[in-house]
């Protein structure tokens, strides 16, 4: 695995056909957002702090166009852009973790037919059938600034959260894979903020699978300055994401691939790691 330096600063299959459905009472994330453009220079915790309220900024707006993406994706509706297009980067020469194709299998790259102007500079193109593809180049480097950040912490300061179904079994593997913890499912209000609650705790950093169903964790991080990184689809608003992966939330194979390349990446980092992990390992079931 190839090694990159840490960025100053944090920033924060085509859909695969058995996509889960978003979590109940999740809404889509607006179109826009112009006053939420944040990124690795723009973005720090102390920003995010003052943005709590606009964590889970869920306005509905575009909830029925979310939905209906979904649905198109569950039940297998052929789109009318290519099956298996390689356009997926500028620089088709760029030094990858993986070959291109196993990015483009996964479906990393396939993002909504909805878009952010947070996510905009992480978009590579739109088909023709609507849907926006994310430059994979920077997945790849964005996985390697996680795996570099998340080296510098005890292993036990790290927290995963995921409340997709999808995400739930790759996140725990990544868990136990660099020795962090994880959280998957519903994510209990005050875990991290309440006390005298039997759950609480303190870690040190949380990863997301996506700031909108992860909307609580997100939120009771910031709240106690701890900083975000999240995978980010290109629907999601990123103002109170210190690091932004962007890929296909949303995806079996796509969340696999991230989480199993963020596990060795990260293993790779540390002084004593050892990335021995295949992608099999982070692949769960339909």
């Amino acid at each position: 695995m190839s090694q990159n330096d840490n960025e100053e600063g944090l920033d924060a299959a085509e859909e695969e056909i058995d996509e889960e459905p978003a979590p109940e009472g999740v809404g889509a994330d607006p179109t826009t957002d112009p006053d939420t453009d944040a990124g690795v220079d723009e973005s720090d915790s102390a920003d995010a702090n003052a943005s709590t309220d606009e964590t889970t900024a869920d306005d509905g707006e575009n909830a029925d166009a979310d939905a209906a993406d979904d649905t198109a994706i569950e039940e297998g509706e052929e789109t009318a852009g290519p099956a298996f297009d390689e356009d997926v980067m500028p620089d088709e020469e760029a030094d990858l973790l993986i070959p291109v194709e196993d990015y483009l299998g996964a479906g990393v790259h396939i993002g909504t037919q909805q878009k952010t102007t947070d996510m905009d500079r992480f978009i590579h193109r739109v088909r023709t059938d609507g849907l926006y593809v994310l430059d994979v180049s920077q997945t790849d480097e964005r996985i390697r600034t996680a795996a570099s950040f998340l080296a510098n912490y005890d292993p036990e300061g790290i927290l995963v959260a995921s409340s997709r179904q999808y995400g739930q079994y790759p996140a725990e593997q990544f868990a136990d894979a660099v020795g962090a913890r994880a959280r998957t499912g519903r994510f209990i209000p005050g875990t991290l903020t309440n006390p005298n609650y039997r759950g609480y705790i303190e870690p040190d950093v949380v990863v997301v699978t996506d700031p909108i169903g992860d909307s609580q964790a997100v939120t009771e991080a910031i709240t106690v300055g701890i900083p975000v990184i999240a995978m980010c689809d290109s629907n999601n608003l990123v103002s109170n994401v210190d690091l932004v992966i962007p890929t296909n939330n949303k995806g079996r194979r796509a969340l696999s691939v991230v989480y199993w390349l963020l596990a060795n990446e990260t293993l790779d980092r540390r002084p004593d790691g050892e990335p021995s992990f295949s992608l099999s390992d982070f692949e769960t079931g339909i």
